[in-house]
């Protein structure tokens, strides 16, 4: 049954007092939007990140719920299509009036929802490691930075692998791209001369691998060590790994680094010729913790199924939706602008045994974990960093290296610490 809880004058005045700014009636039931691609090609990933949203939301309403209402749930499917996710997120925030949303995976995606957001005036949480270069009034970016992902994982392929060649190999668009760019600057920082560094896109969904990878195998004809840094997302990372198996490829021959691939793109795969492959990611499902076991068993339980695993991108959604829900306690409604003030500073477990903690710059702070493939498709970590705070400008482009977000004091996601003023609120799209 929907209902209407009145907040009385002085509960209103309690409230104000400490520190919830316009605070409101809350109409229940709160609406969770979640915008996950279920069909086309990411919902090889997406899909799995909606059934998790599912699951938070049936705890908390079986934990009995937020603010006395029941959540419900709108879901979505924008069906790998950005310009859909655009539309989708206004049917969520106009029509169906949800109090926030949960949703995508690609940067594309997410561009495509920022002016619906900030126009609207809505809450959005992304899970997904990204390129950086934003920081939207609007988002809580829950995901890795750079900084917390394809900085780290470059050292460890510098430093570790005596990597002197790399093959930033991604799908085009504006997540590898910038990333890429990142990393180009970043590798010649480190004394890596530009013929060394061989770069390639491929549309999403691409399948036809041969030409790619004997490119990147001739790269290495001067007996110099090849690394591999993929950001190759979607289902076009099958063909990709089923091309490097096919041509007998291993990981001490050329190792290969992936940004977007997890134990849920690898369930299903044959992984035994990937063996000693990595990834770079904040969580892994072999994270050994007391939170990690109960969240698995969670997840086992609400799924009906033992064989299905966990992923970095759900412990983000896990941490950003528990982050939310103690913000809407704190601040006593569901007011975006409230909510938003009340994130800066949470606090949360993660489920690698340590805090994640909300900056003000909208970006949370995070270890950062290396992975190895196994060959039953799991990661053993073999590197582990303290958390990192996210940076939304990275250092190492000089366009962005003066910039700074902080949406409490500066009330600006773009301040350039140079010239001392805000380079501009509304993000770019």
């Amino acid at each position: 049954m929907i209902k209407t809880l009145k907040l009385s004058g002085v509960a209103v005045a309690a409230l104000i007092a400490a520190g919830a700014a316009n605070a409101q009636d809350v109409e229940c039931p709160i609406k969770v939007g979640v915008l996950h691609s279920l069909s086309g090609t990411m919902a090889i990933s997406e899909t799995t990140l909606k059934d998790t949203m599912l699951m938070l939301i049936e705890k908390q309403n079986a934990d009995g719920g937020l603010l006395g209402c029941e959540l419900e749930a709108v879901v979505k499917d924008p069906a790998s299509d950005w310009p859909l996710f655009a539309e989708k997120a206004r049917e969520l925030i106009s029509n169906d009036k949800v109090d926030v949303t949960f949703g995508s995976w690609t940067s594309a995606s997410r561009k495509a929802v920022l002016p619906v957001l900030e126009e609207l005036n809505a809450l959005y949480f992304y899970p997904v490691q990204y390129e950086g270069e934003e920081s939207s009034k609007n988002v809580f970016y829950t995901g890795a930075a750079p900084n917390q992902q394809a900085i780290p994982a470059t050292d460890y392929f510098l430093d570790e692998l005596g990597v002197e060649k790399f093959a930033l190999l991604g799908t085009d668009y504006v997540y590898p791209r910038t990333t890429n760019n990142i990393l180009e600057s970043y590798l010649k920082s480190k004394g890596i001369a530009e013929e060394d560094i061989f770069v390639n896109y491929t549309p999403f969904g691409h399948s036809d691998w041969s030409t790619i990878v004997s490119d990147v195998v001739a790269l290495g004809e001067d007996g110099k060590q090849v690394g591999v840094i993929s950001t190759i997302n979607g289902d076009a990372n099958i063909g990709f790994y089923k091309e490097l198996a096919a041509a007998g490829i291993s990981a001490d021959d050329i190792p290969v680094v992936a940004f977007s691939v997890g134990e849920e793109e690898l369930s299903g795969l044959d992984t035994s010729n990937l063996e000693g492959h990595l990834a770079a990611w904040n969580y892994f499902m072999t994270a050994e913790s007391e939170a990690n076991d109960e969240f698995i068993a969670a997840w086992h339980e609400f799924i009906g199924d033992e064989a299905r695993v966990t992923n970095d991108p759900m412990e983000a959604h896990y941490i950003g939706f528990n982050m939310w829900v103690n913000a809407v306690e704190q601040a006593g409604t569901t007011d975006v602008d409230a909510v938003r003030e009340a994130m800066w500073g949470q606090e949360f477990p993660n489920l690698t045994g340590g805090t994640a903690v909300m900056g003000v710059n909208h970006h949370l702070s995070k270890p950062v974990l290396i992975g190895e493939i196994r060959a039953d498709g799991m990661f053993d970590i073999i590197s582990e960093t303290d958390p990192v705070p996210g940076d939304a400008w990275t250092d190492y482009l000089p366009e962005s290296a003066p910039l700074k977000s902080d949406w409490a004091e500066l009330e600006c996601g773009m301040y350039n610490t140079e010239t001392e003023t805000c380079v501009q609120i509304q993000s770019n799209y």
